[in-house]
């Protein structure tokens, strides 16, 4: 028997956020703990397993947090800790194998096939892994083994906390059908209801629906990759060095915004935030994707992919507010407006022109010329000057 056939891993970090605090505050240990923003319109971040056991969760309002779990320690949220932290994890990571692929801040696959000669089983390398982040970092981590990508990420979440979870080979089908339609990537509410529709609760329930008709119901792309999902086809090799595939910025505002005029000025300054990161990275994105975060909580986005990738302030903006009126808001008090770009690659593509992208150009690139020589501040659109940055990440 093949001891490494499951050789892709998926490495996540258990409540991430909350071990770190924990690294610089040891009397957190064995608590129920809880990270995010602390005022009354925060959110929760991220929450210990003691404090999820009272029914906290991430992206609940930190009101209802401190209701369900009154005992527990809430600690603001520290990004620039979880940055460095990050790295230390991925160093060690890259230290057992360069074929990496990075998925977030706290999470990777890894194909660990070129480890055959120095390690016994898939599963020792699983071990391995785990004690090096112990040791070298301080943190708990989860595994996932298995043949197949998604797989082996199904089986870090079953793995929690804590722990390693092997899906042997052959196993593969047993172990996936009896899933809940939502653990297939790509079932979001819509796909849900038209499965739903057709009699699926379960993953084995897709793999027993024509192909052609989950085509036809679902699209050929998402209906013909869903059908090979669930029947635990996936072709697709761990990619490394990728870097980040979106680049995105958002506010939480500290009183609900009402009015699309109102939205529209605060959508052009983090558009202008969001130029600036792109710009610095020197990169562009094919797709311009908003996020809005109604005062009831209710979460909806947009998406667009225009037929040049964008960088630059007022071509976000433009794509951004396109996507907000499709959302017909109206008066609607919004406590939550963000805006990004995915698909991200090189700045230098090629970009078809437009009959006004010369004016653009030139009056953006200038732009940049100013805040390369004195900073991102030193000049902004003349409609958000004064405004206040709300920002609470």
């Amino acid at each position: 028997m093949n001891s490494f056939a499951e050789h892709f891993l998926h490495v996540d970090m258990d409540a991430f956020f909350v071990e770190v605090e924990r690294l610089y505050d040891p009397s957190l240990r064995g608590q129920a703990v809880v990270v995010g923003g602390l005022g009354n319109r925060g959110v929760v971040s991220s929450a210990s397993y003691e404090a999820r056991a009272h029914g906290v969760r991430s992206a609940m309002p930190i009101v209802e947090a401190r209701r369900r779990a009154p005992h527990a320690r809430f600690v603001a949220s520290s990004m620039g800790r979880y940055g460095e932290v990050s790295e230390q994890v991925f160093e060690t990571l890259r230290g057992v194998t360069p074929t990496m692929e990075r998925l977030s801040v706290d999470e990777a696959f890894l194909d660990i096939s070129g480890l055959r000669r120095h390690f016994d089983t898939a599963l020792d390398v699983a071990r391995e892994i785990r004690a090096r982040i112990r040791s070298e970092v301080g943190i708990p981590a989860s595994v996932g083994l298995a043949t197949r990508k998604f797989i082996s990420k199904l089986a870090s979440e079953d793995a929690k906390p804590d722990g390693i979870h092997l899906v042997r080979a052959g196993e593969e089908l047993a172990y996936l059908h009896p899933m809940p339609l939502r653990k297939l990537w790509g079932v979001g509410q819509a796909t849900f209801a038209a499965l739903e529709a057709l009699g699926a609760t379960t993953i084995g329930h897709v793999a027993q629906i024509d192909v052609e008709i989950l085509r036809a119901r679902l699209g050929p792309s998402l209906g013909q990759h869903l059908w090979q999902l669930s029947r635990g086809i996936d072709e697709r090799s761990v990619t490394p060095g990728g870097g980040a595939k979106s680049v995105s910025v958002e506010s939480t505002f500290a009183t609900d915004v009402v009015g699309v005029e109102s939205l529209e000025r605060e959508l052009l300054r983090l558009s202008d935030r969001l130029a600036g990161r792109l710009r610095r990275a020197g990169v562009r994105g094919r797709t311009v994707e908003i996020k809005v975060r109604y005062a009831t909580f209710e979460t909806v986005s947009r998406s667009v992919t225009p037929p040049n990738a964008v960088r630059r302030t007022h071509e976000i903006w433009q794509h951004g507010k396109e996507l907000l009126a499709k959302l017909d808001i109206g008066n609607q008090p919004i406590r939550l407006l963000g805006i990004g770009v995915a698909q991200v690659g090189d700045a230098a593509a090629a970009e078809q022109l437009t009959l006004d992208t010369p004016v653009v150009r030139a009056a953006d690139d200038a732009a940049e010329l100013v805040r390369e020589r004195f900073g991102d501040t030193s000049i902004m659109p003349a409609s958000i000057l004064g405004s206040e940055d709300r920002d609470r990440s």
